[in-house]
């Protein structure tokens, strides 16, 4: 008996499911399918039984029946032959095929009230399942009952729209999907109404979207919509992990609400959809792209498409992301785009690009990692590096998910990961293709089985056309076709394999067969030859095996690709270059090729992308170079297998724009018009092409009747000038013109015809228009106009101009003069502009007869100062040279500078020398005068206006003059002139001081027209610093009457000052009186009273003598009383000192030394006080401070205690404590102090909030000296938090007890070292008797037991714990009561005793 298994309700819940939850779902479904097989629980079998009535019932079955099923049965048995045939049409090989649309809808205009019907054909396996969209809204058969009808006949899929009406135009979408993916194809649907029947409401109504390629207008439809782009992006360079945004406003004309454009993103040509990765935006005007977590797979072209219909217009931008910085330096970059591929139900081949940065050192391999879905735990697939750019992994358990990620290592160490890969199912192919493309009722858990007759099994036949399709030395990929013959259930396969030149083949799959026509073998001896074949398996048995394939060596068939060839740069813009090569010769399955650039001479290569490039042939756009550097490229190609070797260097090429023709001119006017000739005008092409204008070339044409005739050439030569007389014209002929520009990259397309001239003479009395009004030098509140005369005065000379000024946007009757009285001159600096808002400008001439008629506007011009711009700056350098000078960093290979006075180009250089290098540029005036004043501007061609200009008045020209002269000859500023004083050893001092010295400054001295230099008799310095010059004479004689003269110099300013000491007997009589004084025969003071502060914090007074003997005594004074000294001095090297031990205030006061003998005696004295005292008291701090040692921790039984010793403490020295950069607010259980030299911080019953860092800080009146410790580490927490003594808990805040109870209270301590357990009662001290008895056991079990209590026992407990760091208290209140009872038992029993 053949029993056919028949399940009802029980398919896996399939379909395309969009997240990553309802494929773990869905794979633990299959699991538990399978699984229920396997045991056969959940399975029923019932065998049916055929009585005789039944059989007597079956015989009397009339012929007309058992025809009618008999052709039933022929019918199903055409239709499911016919499905088969179909579905073995549809997928010949078996494999799974994305869905592709091989007939496409295509776009329909029908007329109102008329039928429509979209077709398309569709093919993929499994079989894609079509939905149709209107607007990007799936269509609803069962809401429009008659208006769609959907049908799919084979693949052949339609939609029919019933009696369309004008709401049915509309963008139409077919979108077919499978487990392989989606697309989707679009057509178009206009409905038209016959002229005149179009209701205008609809063109403002708003409220359906209508993407068309058709505009409507009241008279119809216009041809299409004209699409632009503003505020576009522009090449973009980010980095990993960065944010990236793009953004783009569009402006769609004519503006109709009922029609929205549809906006879609690309990269490299690819469609881009909404991810965690990818978010996009469109708020009506602006489309707005977002990478929220930048990638290299994220770099690329990313194109914007506004669609309107069937037409569309783009606009692209290149994005550019970097590396991230590597955690290792010198690792390489992260590996990229990691995919996933054939994926089978224990493994799954994954896939990678490299990276184009490898750290420095060559990259040795790649490290694979997996993460199941749903966890965070990844774990390493490979313990060895592996090379090749594709590798197996195994070991993964079927029905669950994996994403995977890619890390490459070089000797440096191991890269960042890359972006994880998709979430992959671990599946059978065939099982996945049947449960994502069967949708069915949810699993019941129940299986019916019932016997039929049996059928008789066939044993399939051998597989065909089997070959290895992929070949490394990790793995083997083997692929075939089912066999013809196989029966009518379905097939399994085992894969065998055997060593080349034998026959002794091993099955490789020994467990479980597999079901899809594809294999991976693994566990390969590299370098082995090896041949392959496989067997069929059904119920019936094994079938036999296919041909063998050809010997297959196990290595890697994929080379690495040779180096490309002729690298050929070219300009492209300011900033990139375009880069050129050949392919690689013999290149097999490249993915893309890397560029690098080097500036010429660095020697350091740079990436120009990091995503293999590989979409736009062999070609690439290298941006964000240097204008202006010369750099070379070269290329490496890239596959599986690695990188190419480097390319030859490309030749140099300095980074230019590569010129371009010129836009059209625009605004042709006539400036003048006489019986045969016509003065034209016109405005310079918005667009130079890179490069200057050379000139202009004009057509002209008659039109007769309103019909133009042919163009005709106005000038052979290239004019230069925007005006220009076309002469040899007829007389009242209407004419029209137009104007091309040339450069050196050839001649732009013409201008637009001119509006039509008619060539006849002026003769009004007024002048004609002025032409040529310019702008430049603006700013957020000014800029200056420019203009030329009118060709045409009129009757009598210009008189003047008039300018005229309105805001861009207001009407005609918001013209406004700036000016009341007309301008001589041909230039107008307007100022009181509004900062941001848009104007335009004209001119109109006058003469006697009146106002001319006005010149054309200009262009429109915003206010606003724009970022950079830089101001002409006038400079006096030191030779006194004046000189005007300009900057530019915007400029282009061709600006220049063009200098003007007043507005007119500098012809004479007899005054003004103009010297330009790079970007800058220097006007020197070489004698400045009257003939110079004036306004003095530069403009820099070939930028965006760039300009500036400096004005020379009177006042000013006086200003750089004098300023001129002072650096012509400058002096050295002197704050006092030579002077001369005695000293107190009869030396006679001559000095003066200058106001700055620098470091070169220099003096001389001079006696009487001779120089005199540094020797016994004279000590000369120069202190640059402060400026003083000095010269100090051991003694004046009579001869050395004259006159002295120091001669002083600093760079090129010099001064002098001179002293005469003639005849003057008072002042060496004054210099020999003092000698006399110094030279004693007693002991004296050769250095006065001092003081020093020695390294012990001391201070000692000190001072130095001379001429002394034994017999020479010292005293010293304190405001005039003797200071007892123990030891006599012993005037060793000449110096007294007297020692005061831990200096403070009450040590102020006047000091006086004596030194005396009988030759005689000398003092010397010493204030300390007010200031003196307190600088003393401010070294002493220092010194005090400096001593100060490093913060130490201490344990005290009330907390912690930081401190730190000094040599000795003073009250002026400041001390501070910062916990974590915050000042301490001392309370009482924070405070500082000072015991002896000890600084200490006590916190008692520290807490976990006092961890951090403490400072502190110890200021001497002027610096703060700082000492830091660290509470912040566990070693705190643990010496000083954790082990101090403490009750972790057990006593309860309040116990009530009824007198006579036995009262049992317990705790548990903790410290280390244990602690000392105490307790006490209302706060007096308490211990253990017979009624209450306290125990503490273990170190850590504190038990209190009172075994009856009484009114005498309440109170307040307290239960003390104590170690070295520290204390802590737990109280309980006991309160004892009386029963009511008891309490008036008492009561009578007292009054009877009474």
């Amino acid at each position: 008996m053949v029993t056919e298994v028949m399940i009802l309700k029980a398919e896996i819940v399939s379909g395309i499911t969009d997240t990553e939850e309802e494929r773990i779902k869905e794979s633990a479904a299959y699991v538990a399918r399978r699984n229920l097989f396997a045991t056969g629980e959940g399975v029923s079998v019932s065998k049916v039984a055929k009585s005789s009535s039944e059989e007597e019932r079956h015989e009397k079955k009339s012929r007309k029946v058992a025809i009618r099923e008999s052709a039933e049965r022929v019918a199903l048995k055409k239709t499911l032959e016919d499905t088969q045939a179909f579905h073995k049409k549809l997928n010949q090989d078996k494999l799974l095929h994305p869905p592709e649309f091989i007939i496409k809808p295509r776009s329909h205009t029908v007329w109102e009230k008329q039928n429509v019907k979209f077709h398309c054909t569709v093919a993929g396996w499994p079989e894609p399942r079509v939905t149709w969209y209107k607007n990007n809204v799936p269509i609803d058969v069962q809401t429009h009952p008659g208006k769609y009808t959907i049908e799919n006949r084979y693949g052949l899929h339609s939609l029919e729209i019933s009696t369309c009406d004008f709401d049915d135009t509309a963008q139409y979408r077919a979108s077919a999907m499978n487990v392989k993916g989606e697309i989707s194809a679009y057509a178009s649907l206009v409905v038209k109404r016959y002229k005149g029947d179009l209701d205008a409401s609809l063109l403002h109504a708003g409220t359906v979207s209508m993407p068309l390629s058709l505009g409507v207008t009241p008279h119809g439809y216009a041809s299409r919509f004209e699409i632009s782009f503003v505020d576009k992006f522009d090449v973009a360079f980010g980095r990993e992990g960065e944010t990236m945004s793009l953004g783009c406003t569009v402006v769609i004309s004519p503006d109709i609400k009922r029609f929205k454009p549809d906006i879609e993103w690309y990269r490299n040509g690819v469609l881009i959809t909404p991810s965690k990765w990818v978010q996009m935006h469109w708020t009506g005007e602006r489309a707005s792209l977002t990478l929220t977590h930048a990638n290299k797979e994220d770099e690329g072209l990313y194109t914007l498409r506004v669609v309107m219909g069937e037409y569309y217009e783009e606009y692209s931008g290149y994005v550019f992301v970097r590396d991230a910085d590597a955690e290792i330096p010198g690792a390489p970059g992260a590996p990229l785009d990691v995919q996933c591929l054939d994926a089978n139900k224990d493994y799954v081949i994954v896939s990678w690009k490299q990276p184009a940065v490898d750290g420095g050192n060559p990259i040795l391999g790649y490290f694979i990692d997996r993460c199941e879905v749903g966890t965070t735990h990844w774990t390493q697939c490979n313990e060895t590096p592996v090379k090749f750019a594709r590798f197996p992994v195994t070991g993964l358990i079927e029905g669950r998910s994996y994403i995977f990620r890619v890390r490459a290592v070089n000797k440096a160490g191991i890269s960042l990961p890359s972006r994880v890969s998709e979430p992959v199912a671990a599946l059978d192919p065939a099982d996945r293709a049947r449960l994502r493309s069967h949708p069915s009722a949810p699993w019941t858990g129940q299986i019916i089985v019932t016997e039929e007759e049996p059928a008789e099994g066939v044993v399939p036949g051998p597989p065909t056309d089997l070959q290895v399709i992929e070949a490394t030395k990790n793995y083997v990929v083997l692929s075939w076709k089912p066999p013809g013959q196989r029966g009518h259930e379905g097939i399994m396969y085992f894969v065998e394999k055997c060593v080349a030149g034998t026959e002794e083949w091993q099955r490789v799959n020994t467990e479980i067969p597999v079901k899809s026509p594809r294999f991976a073998v693994f566990d390969l001896a590299e370098g082995k030859s090896y041949c392959f074949r496989v067997r069929c398996c059904n119920s019936a048995g094994i079938g036999e095996p296919s041909e063998a394939t050809e010997a297959t060596v196990v290595d890697d068939k994929l080379d690495i690709p040779k180096p490309p060839g002729r690298i050929m740069p070219t300009r492209n813009t300011d900033t990139s270059v375009v880069v050129t090569w050949t392919e690689p010769p013999d290149a097999k399955e490249l993915v893309g090729y890397y560029i690098e650039s080097s500036v010429v001479g660095s020697g350091r290569w740079e990436p120009c992308n990091n995503n293999p490039h590989g979409n736009c042939g062999h070609q690439f756009i290298c941006h964000g170079l240097t204008n202006g550097e010369k750099y070379i490229f070269r290329v490496r190609a890239v596959n599986a297998a690695g990188l190419s070797e480097f390319s030859q260097d490309s030749e140099p090429i300095e980074v230019q724009a590569a010129i371009a023709a010129p836009s059209p001119p625009y605004d042709i006017t006539v400036l003048e018009s006489v019986r045969d000739s016509m003065v034209l005008g016109w405005k310079q092409p918005k667009v130079t092409g890179g490069t200057e204008i050379t000139g202009y070339y004009v057509n002209y044409r008659e039109v007769i009747g309103g019909v133009p005739g042919k163009w005709m050439e106005a000038n052979i030569k290239a004019i230069s000038e925007r005006a220009y007389r076309i002469q040899n014209l007829k007389e009242n002929m209407v004419y029209q013109f137009q104007v091309a520009a040339a450069n050196l990259a050839g001649v732009g397309t013409p201008s637009l015809p001119s509006q039509p001239f008619k060539c006849e003479e002026w003769t009004i009395a007024v002048p004609g228009p002025p032409h040529d009004v310019t702008y430049t030098e603006v700013r957020k509140d000014s800029l200056v106009l420019l203009w030329k005369e009118p060709v045409y005065t009129g009757r009598s000379p210009i008189a003047g101009y008039y300018i005229d000024m309105k805001e861009t946007e207001a009407k005609e009757e918001h013209w406004r003069s700036v000016n009341e009285k007309p301008l001589q001159k041909k230039f107008l600096k307007i100022g009181g502009l509004t900062e941001g808002v848009s104007y335009v400008f004209r001119v109109r001439a006058t003469n006697q007869a009146g106002v001319g008629k006005p010149s054309n506007t200009t262009d429109p011009v915003i206010a606003e100062t724009r970022p950079g711009t830089k101001e002409v700056v006038v400079n006096v350098d030191d030779n006194g040279v004046i000189s005007l000078n300009f900057e530019c960093d915007q400029m282009s290979p061709n600006s220049k500078f063009v200098w003007s006075k007043n507005y007119e180009p500098i012809e004479d250089d007899s005054r003004l020398d103009i010297d330009t290098k790079g970007g800058k540029s220097k006007a020197t005036f070489k004698d400045l005068g009257e003939d110079d004043l004036g306004i003095y501007s530069c403009v820099v061609t070939d930028t965006d206006g760039v300009s500036s200009s400096y004005t020379i008045d009177e006042e000013e020209m006086k200003r750089l003059l004098a300023l001129s002269h002072e650096h012509k000859f400058p002096t050295v500023p002197l704050v006092s002139e030579l002077a001369v004083e005695i000293l107190e050893k009869g030396e006679v001092r001559f000095w003066l001081q200058a106001e700055k010295l620098s470091g070169n400054a220099k003096a001389n001295f001079v006696f009487n027209d001779k120089e005199i230099f540094n020797g016994e008799k004279y000590k000369m310095k120069v202190d640059q610093k402060t400026g003083l010059v000095e010269m100090i004479m051991d003694k004046l004689e009579d001869k050395d009457e004259g006159t002295y003269t120091f001669q002083l110099q600093d760079g090129k300013a010099t001064n002098q000052s001179s002293l005469v000491l003639i005849g003057d007997g008072k002042l060496i009589y004054t210099v020999q009186k003092a000698r006399k004084n110094y030279i004693r025969v007693g002991p004296h003071f050769v250095d006065k009273l001092g003081w020093e502060v020695t390294d012990d914090c001391n201070v000692m007074l000190k001072c130095k003598v001379a001429n002394i003997k034994k017999e020479t005594h010292i005293v010293w004074y304190k405001d005039d009383r003797e200071i007892m000294v123990d030891e006599e001095h012993d005037f060793k090297d000449g110096v007294c000192t007297l020692l005061i031990s831990e200096f403070s205030k009450k040590d102020t006061g006047t000091y006086e030394v004596i030194l005396k003998d009988d030759r005689g005696k000398d003092t010397s004295e010493l204030k300390l006080t007010d200031t003196a005292f307190a600088d003393l008291m401010n070294e002493v701090c220092r010194r005090i401070a400096l001593s100060a040692t490093d913060l130490k921790i201490q344990s005290t039984a009330e907390g912690i205690r930081l401190y730190s010793f000094v040599t000795y403490y003073v009250e002026d020295l400041r001390v501070g404590w910062v916990h974590n950069d915050t000042q301490i607010r001392f309370t009482d259980r924070v405070k500082t102090g000072v015991t002896g030299e000890q600084i200490w911080l006590q916190i008692n019953e520290p807490t976990p909030q006092d961890k951090g860092k403490y400072t502190m800080e110890l200021f001497d009146g002027k610096t703060a000296h700082k000492k830091m410790v660290d509470l912040s580490g566990q070693e705190y927490y643990v010496h000083f938090f954790s082990d101090r003594a403490r009750v972790l808990g057990g006593l309860p805040d309040v116990v009530t007890i009824q007198e006579g109870k036995a009262l049992n209270l317990s705790c548990t301590v903790w410290g280390d070292p244990t602690p000392e357990v105490s307790w006490l009662k209302n706060e007096k001290s308490f211990v253990s008797d017979a009624n209450c008895i306290l125990k503490f056991e273990s170190g850590k079990n504190v038990n209190f037991t009172i075994s009856a209590v009484s009114t005498l026992d309440s109170g307040k407990y307290s239960l003390v714990v104590k170690n070295k760091y520290g204390t802590e208290t737990s109280d309980v209140t006991v309160s004892v009561f009386i029963p009511e009872e008891e309490q008036e038992n008492k009561k009578e029993d007292k009054k009877k005793k009474a």
